[in-house]
């Protein structure tokens, strides 16, 4: 299998003047009969290039999915990787994935863990295993289901949110939120609505009371309530806001938090007008109090993130960074050296290029074995296989295939598949 993807990307790559060779050459028509149909006709040397690079990736695809993984989450991601990549190729293989990655989801969410990825959400399932998906996960999970869900709701409303609907509102009576899930279903239902006014309220009555996530989650539940707020009937969004401030009593100060009492105000202040809100703040001094500190300065903290400019590696060629880049973290060294590689090889140094590319494939194997630490090992492999595929697609596959560990073999020949299919 494999000497034949190598057999067929050196067609794509290095011979593709002889496969066009055989294709006929089109009679050119006069000048005066020439439609904008025939301008737009594809030339055959074009067809066979985008031939010949399909069926490398579908040979790819093929052989990284019959790749084993004992991980269920690494399957899912291998599944999710192969379904976009097949997606525009041979669709039908990517809804074969989806099934299968689905199987997996529901699985996941069923013993109570969270799927790393989606298949319902990636927009690959079809409709019979969305509406299954929806009905079968448990009303206790639906927390852990609830970006699987918002693929259900989204890619097939008429099966799906029915079904949702009512999974959603027993998981509320028992004080489970999945407030996406829950808001996507009050979208479709009409905000106006009985049924949606009656669980906006209960959502802001059931909201989460672990510490860190309540941080995390406030300017979310902030940017709900201003949405919403507005739409439902006066009292009902007096009630919840008052709710929603009471629960604001209890997260600890922070910038997140200030963000969404100001949300939560303002938004009051709007819908009940300047009288009726001071009213209903006398009526609830917890309320008030939170109240009180609003127009505080109210900001999102973000994680930190790994800076990488692929266009300040391209303003150092013709310079040997790798010492330096060595002494980085293994994250961070990957993705300098797979740009630094990029930039090296764009600009024709292939010697200084395949360093770079030896270091980050190194690095890469290190992410990859704390992946557990690193939340973003998947995004890195693809990333430096991307990179590496832009400068020559058969080496970057034979290091894909060389990864010690078999998901990352499988999730990097992917990406090398999806950069061949997305070639000019």
């Amino acid at each position: 299998m494999h000497r034949f993807i190598f057999a067929v990307l050196f067609i794509t790559l290095s011979g593709i003047s002889s496969l066009a060779a055989a294709v006929p050459p089109s009679k050119k028509p006069p000048v005066l009969r020439e439609s904008h149909q025939a301008n737009q006709k594809q030339d055959p040397q074009e067809q066979a290039k985008r031939q010949a690079r399909k069926q490398f990736a579908l040979e790819v695809v093929k052989t990284a999915v019959a790749i084993p993984q004992s991980d269920p989450q690494d399957r899912l991601r291998v599944l999710n990787s192969a379904a976009n990549v097949a997606g525009s190729i041979a669709p039908r293989l990517a809804r074969k994935f989806a099934r299968e990655g689905t199987r997996i989801e529901a699985d996941l969410i069923t013993r109570g863990e969270k799927p790393a990825v989606s298949l319902l959400a990636s927009g690959h399932a079809d409709c019979a295993s969305a509406a299954s998906f929806v009905e079968n996960i448990p009303t206790a999970a639906v927390t852990s289901a609830e970006q699987s869900l918002l693929g259900a709701i989204s890619l097939c409303r008429a099966q799906a949110l029915e079904p949702a609907r009512i999974k959603l509102e027993s998981a509320l009576e028992k004080g489970i939120l999945a407030p996406r899930a829950l808001l996507a279903v009050m979208e479709a239902v009409g905000a106006t609505s009985a049924w949606s006014q009656t669980q906006f309220e209960k959502m802001f009555a059931s909201l989460p009371r672990d510490s860190k996530e309540s941080q995390a989650e406030a300017p979310n539940f902030g940017a709900m309530f201003v949405r919403f707020g507005p739409k439902l009937d006066k009292d009902v969004a007096k009630d919840a806001g008052m709710k929603f401030l009471e629960w604001l009593s209890q997260v600890k100060e922070s910038g997140e938090r200030n963000l969404a009492i100001n949300m939560a105000t303002g938004t009051l202040k709007r819908v009940l007008g300047p009288e009726k809100y001071e009213e209903a703040l006398r009526s609830n001094l917890v309320a008030k109090s939170v109240a009180q500190l609003a127009g505080q300065r109210g900001q999102m903290e973000h994680p930190k993130e790994e800076s990488v400019s692929v266009l300040r590696a391209l303003q150092n060629t013709g310079t040997d960074r790798t010492e330096a880049i060595e002494k980085m973290p293994p994250s961070l060294r990957a993705r300098e050296a797979a740009a630094n590689g990029f930039a090296s090889g764009k600009s024709g140094d292939r010697s200084l290029a395949q360093r770079y590319f030896d270091m980050a494939f190194s690095a890469v194997e290190e992410v990859w074995a704390h992946r557990s630490e690193h939340t973003s090992a998947p995004a890195v492999v693809q990333e430096v296989a991307e990179a590496a595929a832009q400068v020559d697609a058969i080496t970057a596959l034979r290091r894909a295939q060389k990864l010690q560990d078999p998901s990352a073999q499988a999730i990097s020949m992917l990406a090398v598949a999806r950069v061949v299919v997305g070639a000019q």
